[in-house]
């Protein structure tokens, strides 16, 4: 891991950000449903005052993938969480630690911040993912169900607020 560097992504990273997106979302079966362009990178991570940030693992000046983060909230906590929205390494750069770091340095981010909590979300078919992350004592929290409005549900219901 020491020729690895995790840096924060810039706007020069777009294009790298973009197709890392697209890869993921191959991996996952769901291209189908990638809508981001550089404009919408460029107005949520490289804006004035982010809520979501990128990192970019390197080896030298290899792209080997890269992570988006945000911080939410714990009412019980009463703390703030740092929660992983995407993390990606390209196929040909897994096993040489890239993974790792990028959940190392975002785990020191969580400390740093004092955050309560660091959690994300995998797939439940994504069996390599799954076991990397037991190797590292996460643990699934299989009690709660994650729920999504999207498209006409999202707009009906907003409807409702007016």
């Amino acid at each position: 891991m020491s020729d690895l560097l995790i840096r924060p992504a810039t706007i020069a990273d777009t294009e790298q950000i973009l197709r890392f997106i697209r890869d993921l979302a191959i991996y996952e079966n769901a291209e189908h449903e990638v809508l981001a362009t550089p404009e919408h990178v460029h107005r949520t991570l490289f804006c004035a005052q982010p809520a979501v940030y990128g990192l970019m693992c390197m080896n030298g000046d290899q792209p080997l993938g890269f992570a988006v983060y945000f911080f939410n909230y714990s009412t019980w906590q009463g703390r703030h969480g740092l929660y992983l929205e995407d993390l990606y390494v390209s196929p040909d750069s897994r096993g040489q630690g890239a993974g790792k770091a990028l959940l190392a340095h975002l785990a020191r981010i969580a400390v740093e911040r004092d955050c309560g909590r660091f959690e994300w979300s995998v797939l439940d078919w994504n069996a390599p993912s799954i076991a990397f992350y037991d190797s590292l004592g996460a643990e699934p929290q299989n009690e709660w169900i994650r729920y999504r409005l999207t498209g006409q549900a999202l707009q009906n219901l907003a409807l409702q607020a007016q």
